[in-house]
């Protein structure tokens, strides 16, 4: 495992109402060429009764060439996004619920 694995990887994206959020990458992948973030915001931590909510963006070109986190318009492609982070985070909520150190 190298460093990088083990700091959190954090960007600061803006609304659309020109909101500066701060937020932390939980995963990511690629998809037929296409990078792929789940991200979980940083300011916003949930009650105990409450699960994170994530949301999901992938990594474009804006008309400067310049890398940007935009938001999945196309359902189907959302949805298989989504299917794959939710099947990979349930299997890290699973692997750390059961490595507890029991």
């Amino acid at each position: 495992m190298d460093e990088k694995d083990l700091q959190s990887e954090y960007y600061i994206l803006t609304d659309e109402e020109g909101n500066e959020l701060k937020f932390e990458v939980i995963g990511s992948t690629e998809i037929n060429g296409t990078l792929y973030y789940a991200m979980i915001p940083v300011d916003d931590q949930p009650d105990e009764e409450d699960v994170y909510e994530y949301v999901i963006l992938k990594a474009e070109k804006d008309e400067d060439g310049e890398d940007v986190l935009v938001t999945i318009d196309d359902d189907e492609e959302f949805d298989n996004v989504a299917d794959f982070f939710d099947d990979m985070l349930s299997d890290e909520a699973d692997y750390d619920l059961n490595n507890d150190g029991e």
